[in-house]
C-alpha cells in the first residue's frame, strides 16, 4: 500500500491560481450545494418531482460518478457545467409543471391533471441535465484527487462537503429565494474554472452564469414567492360566495385557504364535525396541520380556552398571521409550535380534550429519502396510540380530509380502531374526493357518532406501521412507475459509463467500492428515516443527520489516517454487528426514552455501523491503484443504492439493514487477495 501522491493528470490544474487544497474543498463544498440547489429548485418547478425526490439526486450521483470516471481522458475544462445548468433553468422556468387550479386533492403518483410538460418528457430532461451539471464540479474535485495522498485528498472533500451543507441549510434558515442559489454558483464557476482562453471562458462560463442568475432573479421578482424550508409558496386573494379568502399553493399544488371560521363551517360540513362528534366542548384543543389558520380559528369560535397549533413550516404560519382574516394568531389563548407532528407528541406531557389533525398534507417528499412524505409518520398505528396516550377522559381524536379514495378512508378507519380499541365515527360529507372525517373517543362512550361504520371493505390494506409508513400505496408492491423509471436510469447509466469512462474493465478492480456505495446509501436512507420519526420529518434533522453521516466518515477518514485500525475482515466484522444492533433495536424502545437519552442511543445505533462502514472504505480506498477511477465506482454504486431504496416500499425500512448486509458480505467477498498499490 502507499499514501504517495500522483503526478497529476492534467498540466494545465498547475496553472490555477489556488492552492490544491483549498480548491478541493471549494470544488466540492461546490458540489454538493449546487446538487442540493437542485432537488430543492426543480421540485418547486416541477410537480412530477414532488414524488420523485430522489431523480434529481440519482442523476446528481450519476454525474459525480462520471465527473471522476473521466478525470484523465481529457484536459478540457468542463465548461460544460454551467452551459447545461443555464438552458436547464430556462427550460424549466418555461415550461413548469403544476396541478390546475380546479384540482383538489392528494397527488397520487403524479396522476392528477397538470399543466406543463408531461412526466415521460420532462423527467428525462431533468435527469439528464442533473448529471451533466454535477459531472464539471465532481471533474473539478477529481483532478485534485491524484496531486494528493488518498485519504488526505478524501478528508478535504469531506469538508468541503459539510461547507456545502452548512451553506444550503443557512441559506434555507434565511428563506433565501434561489436567486442567491444562483449567485454562489456562478461565483465558485468564476473561482473554480480557469479563464484560458479567454473568449472560450466568456461565452460559455461568464454569459451562462450571469443567465442563471438573471433568470432566478427574474422569478424571484414576478412570481412573488415566499421560499421556505419545504417548498415555494406563493399567493392570491380572490372572492368566494362573496368573501375575500387567500388561496395558497406550493410547489405549483393548491394548498390551503385563509378564510374566515364562520364561513369556511357554512361552506364545508368536515371543518365543524370534529365537534359535534365529541361528548363535551372541548376547551384544550391541539391542532396538527395549523397552517394558515382557519382551524385555529374555527377551535376559538367553538369556545376553546387553550390551542397549541402546531405546523411543521414556518412561513405557512407567518402567512397565517398576516393574512388570515380573524387573526388567531393574535388570540392569546393559541400557543404555535413550529415542528413535525408527530415528535410534539413524543415530546409533549400535556393532555387535550380534541387532537385534531386538519388535513396534513405536505404534497411532498423528505429530500434524501425516496417514499417518505413530510407527514408519513402522523398516519401509522403507533401515532394514533401516542394521540389517545394525549387525551384528557372524555378526550377525542379526529382527523379530515379530501382522501380521493374510499379505501384510504377504510385504512385510516381501521388503524384508530386498532389504536384505541373500537369503532370509531366515521363521516363521509362527499364522495366526490372522499371528504371525510374519521373521529374516535378515548372511550366509545366519548363519541356522538350519526351512525356506525360498517367496517373496512374487503381488501382494505393493513394499517401503516413505522416501519412501512406508507399510507397512499395500497399494495406492498413498487409502483410500475418507479419500476419502469428506474429501469431506464440503470439503462442511461450504463451506456453514460461506457461513453465517458471507456470500457468497464477498468473498474472491475473496485468492485467490492462498487458494492460499498450501494450498501452505504441504504444505510444512509435507514438513518434519514430513522431520525425522522424519533425527532421530526423537519428539514433541520434532515440538515443535522446529512451533517453528522459526513461527520462519521471524516471521523473514520481521520481515525484510519493516524491510528493503526484493524484488519479489513475484522472491520467487516465491526459492521455487521452494528448491522445486528440496529435490528435488534427497537423503535418503540428508542421513542420510549427521554429525548436527551434518545438521542445519544440513536446516534449509537445509526452511526455505528456507518462510522465501521467507512473506516473499511477508507482502508480499502487508501490502498487502491487509481484514486478517481475507484471512487468513481463508488459514487455509481450510491446511485445504485438510490434505486434499491425502493425497496422499502415492499420490505420496509427495518429491511434495507438486510439488504446492506448482503452488500457488504458481497463486497468483502470480492476484496482483493493482494492489494494492488500505485
Amino acid at each position: 500500500m502507499t499514501l504517495q501522491a500522483q503526478k497529476p493528470v492534467d498540466d494545465g490544474e498547475r496553472a490555477h491560481w489556488l492552492a490544491v487544497r483549498p480548491r478541493l474543498v471549494l470544488a466540492s463544498a461546490f458540489m454538493l450545494f449546487l446538487e442540493l440547489a437542485l432537488i430543492r429548485w426543480t421540485g418547486s418547478n416541477i410537480v412530477h418531482l414532488s414524488y420523485f425526490t430522489n431523480f434529481v439526486l440519482l442523476g446528481s450521483f450519476l454525474g459525480i460518478g462520471l465527473g471522476f470516471l473521466r478525470v484523465g481522458r481529457s484536459r478540457r475544462q468542463p465548461y460544460y457545467s454551467p452551459v447545461v445548468l443555464a438552458a436547464l433553468v430556462a427550460v424549466v422556468l418555461t415550461f413548469p409543471v403544476t396541478v390546475d387550479r380546479n384540482t383538489e386533492g392528494v397527488l397520487y403518483w403524479t396522476s392528477l391533471s397538470t399543466s406543463g410538460p408531461p412526466a415521460w418528457l420532462i423527467l428525462p430532461v431533468i435527469f439528464g441535465a442533473a448529471a451533466l451539471v454535477l459531472m464539471g464540479p465532481a471533474e473539478l474535485v477529481g483532478r485534485c484527487f491524484p496531486e494528493l495522498p488518498r485519504l488526505e485528498a478524501y478528508r478535504y472533500d469531506l469538508i468541503g462537503s459539510l461547507s456545502g451543507i452548512a451553506a444550503f441549510t443557512a441559506l434555507s434558515f434565511l428563506s433565501a429565494p434561489p436567486v442567491f442559489w444562483g449567485l454562489i454558483a456562478a461565483i465558485c464557476y468564476g473561482l473554480l474554472l480557469t479563464p484560458r482562453p479567454r473568449s472560450l471562458y466568456l461565452g460559455l462560463v461568464t454569459v451562462p452564469s450571469l443567465a442563471v442568475v438573471g433568470l432566478l432573479l427574474m422569478e424571484t421578482l414576478t412570481a412573488g414567492a415566499i421560499w421556505s424550508p419545504y417548498y415555494k409558496v406563493t399567493t392570491r386573494q380572490l372572492t368566494q360566495l362573496g368573501v375575500l379568502v387567500t388561496d395558497i399553493a406550493v410547489n405549483g399544488i393548491p394548498h390551503q385557504q385563509a378564510v374566515p371560521a364562520a364561513a369556511r363551517l357554512q361552506w364545508e360540513a368536515q371543518y365543524g364535525l370534529p365537534y359535534e362528534r365529541t361528548s363535551k366542548p372541548p376547551k384544550d384543543v391541539l391542532i396538527v396541520g395549523a397552517g394558515s389558520g382557519t382551524d385555529v380559528a374555527i377551535a376559538l369560535s367553538k369556545g376553546a380556552g387553550r390551542v397549541d397549533a402546531v405546523e411543521i413550516d414556518p412561513k405557512l404560519r407567518e402567512l397565517g398571521g398576516s393574512v388570515h382574516p380573524d387573526k388567531p394568531y393574535d388570540d392569546p389563548r393559541v400557543t404555535t409550535h413550529i415542528t413535525d407532528g408527530r415528535a410534539f407528541l413524543e415530546r409533549t406531557g400535556d393532555k387535550y380534550d380534541l387532537i385534531l389533525f386538519a388535513l396534513p398534507d405536505s404534497l411532498t417528499l423528505v429530500s434524501g429519502a425516496s417514499s417518505l412524505r413530510l407527514e408519513s409518520y402522523l398516519f401509522t398505528e403507533e401515532a394514533m396510540k401516542a394521540a389517545r396516550a394525549h387525551l384528557k377522559p372524555g378526550g377525542t381524536f379526529s382527523m379530515y380530509n379530501y382522501y380521493r379514495e374510499s379505501w384510504l378512508v377504510d385504512r385510516l378507519a381501521s388503524t384508530m380502531q386498532r389504536a384505541f380499541g373500537h369503532k370509531p365515527c366515521v363521516d363521509v360529507v362527499s364522495t366526490a374526493g372522499q371528504q371525510a372525517v374519521i373521529t374516535a373517543g378515548v372511550t366509545a362512550d366519548a363519541q356522538r357518532c350519526a351512525s356506525e361504520w360498517p367496517g373496512a371493505a374487503p381488501g382494505t390494506p393493513q394499517p401503516a406501521n413505522d416501519d412501512r409508513p406508507f399510507l397512499y400505496l395500497k399494495d406492498a408492491t413498487i409502483p410500475p412507475i418507479y419500476i419502469i423509471t428506474l429501469g431506464l436510469i440503470l439503462v442511461v447509466s450504463l451506456l453514460a459509463v461506457r461513453v465517458v469512462a471507456g470500457p468497464y474493465q477498468r473498474m472491475r478492480p473496485y468492485a467490492d467500492l462498487f458494492l460499498l456505495g450501494v450498501a452505504f446509501m441504504l444505510l444512509e436512507t435507514k438513518s434519514v428515516t430513522g431520525f425522522a420519526l424519533l425527532f421530526g420529518t423537519t428539514w433541520v434533522v434532515n440538515a443535522i443527520v446529512f451533517a453528522g453521516v459526513l461527520v462519521a466518515v471524516l471521523a473514520a477518514v481521520e481515525i484510519t489516517r493516524h491510528f493503526r485500525t484493524p484488519p479489513l475482515p475484522v472491520m467487516y466484522g465491526v459492521l455487521l454487528a452494528g448491522l445486528l444492533l440496529a435490528w435488534l433495536v427497537p423503535n418503540a424502545w428508542l421513542l420510549s426514552l427521554p429525548v436527551p437519552l434518545r438521542a445519544v442511543a440513536a446516534v449509537v445505533v445509526a452511526f455505528l455501523p456507518i462510522f465501521a462502514a467507512n473506516v473499511v472504505f477508507a482502508k480499502r480506498f487508501a490502498e487502491t491503484a487509481d484514486a478517481t477511477t475507484s471512487f468513481g465506482a463508488n459514487l455509481l454504486g450510491a446511485m445504485v443504492g438510490g434505486c434499491l431504496e425502493y425497496a422499502a416500499l415492499v420490505i420496509g425500512y427495518k429491511g434495507l439493514l438486510i439488504v446492506a448486509a448482503v452488500l457488504y458480505i458481497g463486497a468483502m467477498v470480492l476484496l482483493p487477495r493482494k492489494p494492488v498499490t500505485a
